[in-house]
């Protein structure tokens, strides 16, 4: 379906979710696509980056994703050092999350020998270029990439190696609209954004920032679609409050 959007002109909708509800609701809503990124690390359990994670913690997620999610397309995302030092090593935990449930594994960077490896074992690949959180600090920390011609260039022919390694799809992070668009223009496989103008085939957001469960930060390139941090907090309040005045429970919320 993913690929047919790309013929077509058909926009790709996707979206991250780390758990059964989240996944449950993403499915429902009709999402193309559903990442267990390794933001987990981040929205879920507190860090401040997404280093700490590892492929147990991401299998976890993985496993809950897709036992909520029944149609939408699923990408596992390969965790910091999960597959940099070996192919074997990155085939094996590739295969983990296929076990998991997953239909796809997303690596970051233009890992050429690694995504061969992946994918001649059977499985499909999402590659990441453009800001990729695993090497942030090689990039002077999270910044827009692609800005000049000669980095747009570089990302453009990493992206085109990319796709004769035979990664499926593309994601671009923390780009410029006509360098992604350029990209997205020039590949054969479906090219995502996040944060990457509206040039792309499809775009990925963190459903935290979707929703406003952090109402605190929020990114230029997130669009709010709803306050729903706000909202279970004004509901807990509430709840609190209703406890303390012995309001809740009622006689309608008794065992008989």
């Amino acid at each position: 379906k993913l690929r047919r959007h790309k013929r077509i002109g058909e926009k790709s909708v996707l979206v991250t979710a780390y758990d059964y509800p989240q996944a449950l609701i993403a499915d429902k809503a009709g999402v193309d696509a559903i990442l267990v990124g390794d933001s987990c690390g981040m929205t879920t359990h507190g860090f401040k980056t997404t280093l700490p994670v590892t492929m147990d913690m991401m299998i976890v997620h993985a496993e809950a994703v897709a036992r909520g999610a029944s149609n939408a397309f699923l990408i596992g995302d390969m965790p910091y050092m999960s597959y940099q030092s070996s192919n074997e090593l990155a085939v094996e935990n590739a295969g983990r999350f296929i076990r998991a449930g997953m239909d796809c594994v997303k690596v970051e960077g233009a890992m050429i020998e690694r995504i061969e490896a992946i994918v001649k074992s059977g499985i499909m690949v999402m590659s990441h270029l453009g800001l990729t959180p695993h090497t942030r600090a090689k990039m002077g920390g999270y910044r827009v990439q692609g800005k000049t011609a000669k980095s747009a260039e570089i990302i453009l022919d990493q992206a085109l190696r990319l796709q004769d390694a035979g990664c499926s799809f593309l994601l671009l992070e923390a780009m410029p609209t006509e360098p992604a668009g350029m990209i997205a223009e020039k590949l054969s496989i479906p090219v995502y954004g996040i944060g990457a103008g509206d040039r792309v085939d499809g775009q990925l957001v963190i459903l935290h920032d979707l929703i406003g469960l952090f109402w605190e930060f929020k990114s230029k390139f997130v669009k709010r679609y709803c306050e729903a941090g706000q909202l279970i907090q004004q509901s807990l309040e509430q709840y609190r409050d209703e406890v303390k005045k012995g309001v809740f429970p009622a006689p309608e919320n008794f065992y008989e």
